[in-house]
């Protein structure tokens, strides 16, 4: 796609939603929609640029746009509504978006949701998925996952057993529980071959910190 108009929509989504999207999540800010959509890049380039740019760019800016948190009782509704109403922005306010592009959009938002547990049946949805997973895995996916267990009010671990080696992991209570219960299962579940390659090396880094953390947490520097 014609480079001039895709920065010109990545132009026009920045400046709606620097004013319209939810500036209390640090998890979901403007940082995560353009770090989603390099990553959206870099997996489709990989790829050989199978899926479609600007449908890409769309639904990595705006598979946020309702974000419930993680304990809410709508949690795994988030990706429909903000598919629904992306649709709509995109019909009513960016005018000149290319109609026939919506609902490849539409369903790619509604997918990528790891909760909402719909089929990726498009590049772009298996793309946009593999995209915003990678945002769980290594640096980024530590400091993501203990800010969120923050906002929750869980502990960081469990003194007594980190590991969950003798007791139920509850990674709602424990954020270090997170990584074996969701995290580390991610590399499997990448639907791209750069995903996998780029998921399985951010998953060693949790791996690694986990194993240093738990020394720490026993003493043992």
């Amino acid at each position: 796609m014609d480079m001039q108009l895709l920065t010109y929509w990545q132009q026009q989504f920045i400046s709606y939603l620097t004013t319209h999207a939810n500036s209390d999540d640090g998890a979901h800010d403007m940082g995560h929609f353009n770090r989603v959509w390099q990553n959206c890049r870099a997996i489709n380039q990989t790829e050989g640029n199978k899926a479609d740019d600007l449908v890409l760019l769309t639904a990595a800016y705006f598979h946020d746009l309702v974000s419930f948190p993680k304990n809410h009782p709508d949690r795994s509704c988030s990706s429909l509504l903000s598919a629904d109403q992306t649709a709509v922005l995109l019909k009513e306010h960016f005018t000149g978006f290319p109609a026939d592009k919506i609902a490849a959009v539409h369903h790619a938002i509604h997918a990528h949701s790891f909760s909402a547990g719909i089929p990726t049946e498009t590049y772009e949805a298996q793309i946009l998925q593999d995209a915003d997973r990678m945002e769980a895995l290594g640096a980024i996916g530590i400091a993501r996952t203990f800010y969120t267990a923050g906002l929750m009010h869980s502990s960081m671990f469990n003194a007594e057993d980190p590991m969950g080696e003798n007791r139920p992991l509850n990674d709602s209570r424990y954020a270090l529980d997170h990584f074996t219960v969701k995290l580390l299962q991610l590399p499997a579940l990448m639907n791209t071959a750069a995903g996998k390659q780029m998921a399985r090396a951010n998953a060693d880094y949790l791996v690694q910190f986990r194993e240093k953390m738990c020394r720490e947490i026993t003493g043992e520097w």
